[in-house]
C-alpha cells in the first residue's frame, strides 16, 4: 500500500463507514424511542402515505361512534318521554270508559271532565318539553310529510287517513295501484318497494267501518287506509285508488345522524319522530271530551288510536336503538381492525430494531478505532524524511 500525506486512503474509508454506521444508528435510535418503523416520508413514502390515510379513517371511525352514541341518547329521552304520554293515554281511557257509564250523572262528569282537560295539556306540555341539546323531539323531528302531497290532501278522497314516516328520505314519492291487482307501489325514482294487499280488503274496498295499514317498511313510509264510515276519513279506498298520487317529504331539522366516514347515503340514518303532541294530526285529541255519554264514547275511540299511534312511534324509536348498538358493534370493530393494518405497515419490531441497534454500536466504535490508526498512518513519512 503507498504511503501518501495528501490523502490518506486508509482514513477516509474508515470515515466513510464511520458515517454510515452512526446514521444507522441514529435511525434505529429514532425507531426505538419512537416505537414506529415509518417515522418520516423517507423511511417508507408509500407505507406512509396508506397509514395516513388509514389514520383519517380511524379519528372519523372514532366520531362516528360518538354519533351513534349520542343519537341513541337522544332516543331514549324521546322514547322515555313518549312512556309517559302512553301512561296518560290510558288513564285518559280509563276517564272515558267510566264517563261513558250512565252510573254518573252531569256534576260527577264534570270531574272526570276537569281531569281529562289537565291531561290533554299535560301531553301538550310533554311534547313541548321534551328536547335535546335545545332540538325539539315530540313536535316533529326530523324530515315531515308536505301538505302539497296529494295523497293528504283535503280532496283526495281515497280514503287514506293517515301518513307516517319513520326514517323515509327526502324527495317526491309516487304510488303506482293498478285496480284490482291487490298491490301497491311506492318510488322515488330511485328506490321503490311493492306490497300486497290484496289479503287485507274485503274483496277490492277496505271494509266497512274497519282501517287496513299499508307498511313500506323499506322506504319508511306507512299508509292507513280506511273503509266506508269511518270517522275522518275522507271517502274510502278501493283497489287502484292511489294510482298517480303523489307523497312529498320535505327535509327536515335534526333527524340526521352520521354514522359512516364518508359522505354516502348509506353513512346516515334517518330518524323521523312524528308530533306527539294531543292537539297535533297524529293524536288528533283537539276535540275529545268526556262531559257526555256521547262524547266520552267517541273518546274512547279516539284514546284507541292515539295510543296505537303513541305504541308505534316508539316501536319504531326502540328499532332506532337496536339497530345503532349494532353500528356502534360494527364501527368499533371496524376501528380496531384498521388500527392493526396500520401497526403492521407502521410500528417498528422491537426486538429487530435492538438487534440491530447493537450491530451497529459495535460496527461504530470499531470504525472510530479504526479511523483513529488510519489518521496516524501519515506520520509514518516522517520517518522517512530524517
Amino acid at each position: 500500500m503507498p504511503l501518501r500525506v495528501n490523502n490518506n486512503i486508509a482514513a477516509i474509508n474508515a470515515r466513510r463507514h464511520l458515517n454510515a454506521n452512526t446514521s444507522f444508528m441514529a435511525t434505529r435510535l429514532e425507531r426505538l424511542s419512537s416505537g414506529l418503523r415509518v417515522n418520516r416520508a423517507a423511511d417508507d413514502a408509500a407505507g406512509l402515505s396508506v397509514r395516513e390515510g388509514m389514520r383519517a379513517e380511524v379519528a372519523g371511525l372514532r366520531i362516528n361512534v360518538l354519533n351513534s352514541e349520542q343519537a341513541t341518547n337522544l332516543i331514549q329521552v324521546a322514547e322515555g318521554s313518549l312512556n309517559e304520554t302512553n301512561a296518560i293515554l290510558i288513564r285518559m281511557q280509563e276517564l272515558a270508559t267510566q264517563s261513558s257509564n250512565s252510573t254518573l250523572n252531569d256534576e260527577n262528569r264534570e270531574a272526570v271532565q276537569a281531569e281529562f282537560s289537565q291531561l290533554v295539556s299535560e301531553i301538550d306540555r310533554i311534547a313541548q318539553a321534551t328536547t335535546y341539546n335545545n332540538q325539539n323531539l315530540l313536535s316533529g323531528f326530523g324530515n315531515t310529510v308536505s301538505s302539497a302531497s296529494t295523497v293528504v290532501t283535503a280532496s283526495n278522497t281515497s280514503g287514506v287517513t293517515r301518513t307516517a314516516i319513520s326514517g323515509a328520505q327526502s324527495g317526491t314519492y309516487t304510488f303506482e295501484d293498478t285496480a284490482a291487482d291487490g298491490s301497491i307501489t311506492l318510488g322515488n325514482g330511485t328506490v321503490s318497494q311493492t306490497i300486497r294487499v290484496g289479503t287485507l280488503l274485503d274483496g277490492t274496498d277496505v271494509a266497512t267501518g274497519t282501517q287496513v295499514v299499508a307498511n313500506f317498511d323499506r322506504l319508511g313510509v306507512q299508509i292507513t287506509l280506511a273503509g266506508t264510515g269511518v270517522a275522518g276519513a275522507t271517502g274510502n279506498y278501493a283497489d287502484g285508488d292511489l294510482d298517480a298520487q303523489t307523497l312529498i317529504i320535505d327535509q327536515g331539522t335534526g333527524g340526521s345522524f352520521q354514522v359512516g366516514p364518508k359522505d354516502r347515503a348509506f353513512n346516515r340514518i334517518e330518524v323521523n319522530i312524528n308530533d306527539m303532541s294531543a292537539t297535533g294530526v297524529n293524536l288528533n285529541l283537539t276535540g275529545a271530551s268526556v262531559s257526555t255519554l256521547d262524547d266520552a264514547r267517541t273518546a274512547i275511540t279516539s284514546l284507541d288510536q292515539a295510543i296505537v299511534q303513541v305504541s308505534q312511534q316508539r316501536g319504531s324509536l326502540g328499532a332506532f336503538q337496536n339497530r345503532l348498538s349494532f353500528t356502534i358493534s360494527y364501527t368499533e370493530n371496524e376501528i380496531e381492525n384498521i388500527q392493526a393494518s396500520e401497526a403492521s405497515i407502521s410500528d417498528a419490531d422491537i426486538a429487530s430494531e435492538v438487534t440491530s441497534f447493537t450491530r451497529a454500536q459495535i460496527l461504530s466504535q470499531a470504525a472510530t478505532a479504526m479511523l483513529a490508526q488510519a489518521n496516524v498512518l501519515p506520520q509514518n513519512a516522517l520517518a522517512l524524511l530524517q
